[in-house]
């Protein structure tokens, strides 16, 4: 596959990344995961503008415009001829001497990969994770950024204890999201989703859907899964219906009306 390395296309096997890279060496960076169909990147304003407010925050400059990211993306589905399909931006600081504090000129490294889109999966079992759990005081929760070591160790407990996913539960013990998507509930007809101030991300495709169901944000408990008729999973690179946690069904304990429709 044929990559994009701070304004180079190059081939995976020749791409090299400075070893003293922050993104490296300490997770210093952002990340944003988008879709494309017939060629096209989907959402792609939301994520630019999501990366974008994330680079201010945490003071890591963006290398590229917009514009000629924007033509990277294009450029680069067309090298690997594809048309649908998932791309990852990753940006990071870039190389850095020891130590936390960042250099005062950072030369930040921006890297766009590509690869087929996996065939649409199915609906989603999931557990509670008990391993960790969301800080939703940390500001890194409104980010998709590197340190995605939490994520991790929720969805290996999914997979040691055979569900596909784990959902996160915040300090207080409210729901969050999963590991990799969005969480909504349908309760007695409306559609709910964590606020950002319980530590849910600002998800691309959860704006979506929140415009299109016109969703409500609420504080949801783990007993908010068992008075809801139906739950859904969102993120960039699809929808899916969340069927059953830690064995319980959801609702019918298939996939309901509302998931049908965004389908």
């Amino acid at each position: 596959m044929t990559i994009w390395l701070n304004g180079q296309y190059l081939a995976q096997n020749e791409a090299r990344i400075d070893p003293a890279d922050r993104g490296f060496t300490l997770g210093d960076g952002l990340f944003e995961t988008m879709k494309a169909e017939g060629g096209k990147v989907l959402r792609l304003a939301g994520h630019l503008a999501r990366l974008k407010a994330g680079s201010e925050f945490f003071g890591i400059p963006l290398p590229f415009a917009e514009a000629e990211i924007t033509a990277a993306l294009s450029s680069l589905l067309e090298r690997n001829a594809l048309s649908d399909a998932v791309l990852r931006l990753t940006l990071t600081r870039g190389p850095g001497p020891r130590g936390l504090l960042p250099p005062d000129q950072p030369t930040p490294t921006l890297l766009i990969s590509a690869a087929p889109a996996a065939a649409a999966h199915g609906p989603v079992r999931a557990v509670i994770a008990t391993v960790t759990r969301r800080n939703e005081h940390s500001p890194t929760s409104r980010f998709k950024t590197l340190n995605y070591m939490d994520n991790l160790l929720a969805r290996r407990e999914a997979q040691s204890k055979g569900a596909d996913d784990a959902l996160l539960l915040n300090s207080q013990g409210k729901l969050v999201e999963s590991t990799v998507a969005n969480l909504f509930l349908v309760i007695d007809g409306d559609v709910l989703t964590p606020p950002l101030s319980d530590g849910a991300l600002p998800g691309v495709m959860r704006a979506a859907v929140m415009d299109r169901l016109g969703a409500a944000t609420a504080s949801l408990k783990t007993s908010d899964l068992w008075e809801a008729s139906e739950a859904i999973l969102t993120s960039a690179t699809g929808i899916r219906a969340l069927v059953s946690v830690d064995g319980k069904a959801i609702g019918t304990g298939e996939p309901g009306a509302v998931a049908g429709r965004l389908s």
